[in-house]
C-alpha cells in the first residue's frame, strides 16, 4: 500500500492535464458511468470518496462498502483494461493501451450484502503522460545515485582527512622521539665523560698517594 501511495504522489506531480472533480448519488447497485477521450499511452489517476446516508440524513464512512470500479474501451468491443473493488477511499491507475473513448462506470456494493441504501460519491480523475511519469521515475533514481556518490565523497573527503591527521601526528611523534633519542646520545655522552674524567681523576689521587708512601 506504501508503495502504491508513493507512486500516486509521484504520478500527481507529472501530471499536465485534469478533469473536474465530480459528485453525485447513487443507491446500492446502480451504476453511473462517464465517457472521457484518452490518447494512447496516458496515464490515468482515480481517486473516490464514497459514504452513505445514514437515517439521521448524515453521510458516514462504512468499512463494509465497496465501489465497483470498471474501465472500458468502447473502441475495442468494450474491452476492459480496469475491473477493481476499491474501499470508500479507493484509488486507481492505469495506462490506455491505444487512443480512443474509455468508459468509466461506478457501482456501489456491500461486502456484507447490505441494500436499498443512498450513497455520495466524489469522483476524481487526472491524466497525463506516462512517458512523463517514467522519466520522473528515472529522475527520481538518478537523484538517488547522485545522492549516494555525494555520500560516499564525503565518505573519501573524511578517510583523507583522517589520513592527513594521522601523517601531522605521525610527524610530531616523530620529531619528538628524534628529540628524545638526541637528549638520550648527549646525556649518555655527558656521562661517559664524567665516567671517564672520575675514573682519570682517581688514578692520578692514587698513583699520588702510592708515591708519597713510597710504594711506587
Amino acid at each position: 500500500m506504501n508503495a502504491f501511495i508513493a507512486k500516486f504522489i509521484t504520478a500527481l506531480l507529472v501530471l499536465v492535464q485534469f478533469t473536474n472533480g465530480l459528485h453525485f448519488y447513487l443507491k446500492t447497485g446502480e451504476t453511473r458511468c462517464f465517457f472521457e477521450e484518452l490518447t494512447q499511452d496516458t496515464l490515468v489517476v482515480g481517486k473516490i470518496d464514497v459514504t452513505e446516508l445514514t437515517n439521521n440524513g448524515d453521510y458516514v464512512k462504512n468499512p463494509n462498502l465497496q465501489l465497483q470500479i470498471t474501465v472500458e474501451e468502447t473502441f475495442d468491443n468494450d474491452h476492459k483494461v480496469v475491473d477493481q473493488k476499491s474501499n470508500p477511499n479507493g484509488k486507481f491507475t492505469f495506462t490506455s493501451l491505444d487512443s480512443g473513448e474509455h468508459k468509466f462506470c461506478l457501482t456501489p456494493k456491500y461486502s456484507d450484502g447490505s441494500n436499498s441504501k443512498a450513497h455520495r460519491i466524489f469522483f476524481d480523475i487526472a491524466t497525463g503522460s506516462s512517458h512523463d511519469y517514467i522519466d520522473s521515475k528515472s529522475t527520481h533514481k538518478v537523484d538517488a545515485l547522485t545522492l549516494k556518490v555525494q555520500n560516499l565523497n564525503k565518505k573519501l573527503e573524511e578517510i583523507h582527512w583522517e589520513q592527513e591527521h594521522m601523517r601531522e601526528r605521525e610527524a610530531i611523534f616523530r620529531d619528538q622521539s628524534e628529540s628524545t633519542n638526541s637528549r638520550v646520545v648527549r646525556w649518555s655522552i655527558v656521562q661517559l665523560i664524567v665516567l671517564i674524567g672520575t675514573c682519570v681523576y682517581q688514578l692520578r689521587h692514587l698513583k699520588s698517594f702510592f708515591v708519597k708512601q713510597k710504594i711506587v
